[in-house]
């Protein structure tokens, strides 16, 4: 049987791969730090899953609109003027299966086959895979950790073509950690309405932040016709098995989102909408206080190790360079990472998944406990190269 070429087209993740090679590994009981997924180790707070139970007791449990229960919908929106300084109305904002489905769908939506979008490399493992899966053609620009991971808008500019249709963009950033800076992203703005090209702000990181504050590109004059912003639940409130996400976008984009969700997935799980509802009135800056804790600690480590790294502004992730240590045995960040989970049992991410050869990503989503483990195994590996 012969599979449609879009499906061809692309690998499965690596992340994904290598995350499940490493619960396998603790499954059977072997010794292994997890150091793989952007999975925050808090528990859901409390009082988010006390709301999903109570929504069961009280036969909440119903199909609901495609878009989402308007109750979070009206919710988001508030968060969306508070927050970030955006206007949406409820009818703007389509509640999804994560943001991984948010981003899916906005790309469905937009695209015809052979539109460009543009991807901003070192990118995330599924932007390339969900453009050609639309039957879009991804182009890359590349950012450099010299320039902290910012892409240079002259070079943006260059890989804009007939057939540009979009641009992703992620800050707080994965795999870099990069934050673009708020005069970066008006200029970028005023770049994208010049051509009128789309930009899908993916910000999910948006309440890891470090250093400075997190700005939407939606929020600078004119740019809510263009910008579809996505967001979701998964890494600010440690709900990532909940699988819920959103968009805002302007209506006649967020109508054609709820009709591709409509006739693929129908609404997302009712509880986790009514968990959702209550995890907008949570409040997590104690998680934010130990991922800072973490991520001067593992910098420290990484530092006094020797190794090359771009030290994060946002998000839980380092993006380690480890090009001195490849052509000696281990040809790429691959064969990398198998090497150090074989023989270390520490599991980290190939930046190869990131289009960005040469480098690793480790997630600092861990204990201090765990971090310490798996920092002190990978500097006795780093000896062993």
């Amino acid at each position: 049987m012969k599979l449609s070429s879009s499906v061809n087209s692309v690998s499965p993740s690596i992340t994904l791969q290598f995350n499940q090679r490493v619960l396998e590994k603790l499954a059977r009981g072997e010794d292994v730090i997890k150091l793989t997924a952007g999975e925050p180790d808090f528990p859901t707070p409390e009082p988010i899953s006390e709301a999903a139970i109570s929504a069961i007791k009280e036969g909440k449990t119903k199909y609901t609109a495609s878009a989402g229960i308007a109750a979070l919908r009206e919710k988001i929106a508030q968060k969306l003027a508070k927050d970030n300084n955006l206007s949406y109305s409820a009818e703007e904002i389509v509640v999804s299966n994560g943001g991984k489905q948010a981003i899916y769908n906005s790309l469905k939506a937009i695209l015809e086959p052979g539109d460009e979008v543009i991807l901003i490399s070192p990118a995330w493992v599924s932007y390339e895979a969900q453009v050609k899966l639309c039957d879009g053609i991804p182009v890359y620009v590349k950012a450099f950790p010299e320039d902290a991971y910012i892409p240079k808008l002259s070079k943006i500019e260059e890989a804009f073509s007939e057939r540009t249709k979009a641009i992703i963009i992620n800050s707080p950033n994965n795999p870099t950690g990069s934050v673009y800076p708020e005069e970066y992203l008006k200029e970028l703005s005023e770049l994208l309405k010049k051509h009128g090209i789309i930009v899908i702000s993916d910000e999910v990181y948006e309440k890891l932040a470090f250093d400075e504050k997190h700005v939407s590109i939606a929020s600078f004059e004119g740019m809510k016709e263009l910008a579809i912003v996505i967001n979701a639940f998964s890494k600010a409130y440690s709900m990532t098995g909940w699988r819920i996400g959103y968009l805002a976008a302007k209506k006649e984009i967020a109508k054609a989102v709820t009709k591709i969700q409509g006739h693929s997935t129908s609404n997302v799980n009712t509880i986790a909408q009514y968990a959702a509802l209550k995890a907008l009135d949570v409040e997590t800056g104690y998680m934010v206080k130990e991922f800072i804790i973490r991520r001067d600690y593992v910098g420290n480590r990484l530092k006094e190790m020797g190794l090359k790294f771009f030290f994060p502004k946002g998000a839980f992730y380092f993006f380690v360079d480890i090009r001195d240590y490849l052509g000696k045995g281990i040809k790429d960040s691959f064969e990398f990472c198998v090497a150090l989970l074989e023989k270390a049992g520490v599991g980290m991410i190939p930046g190869s998944a990131f289009n960005a050869e040469g480098f690793i990503r480790l997630s600092y989503a861990s204990s201090i406990e765990e971090l310490e483990k798996g920092l002190d195994r990978l500097e006795h590996f780093m000896k062993t190269l």
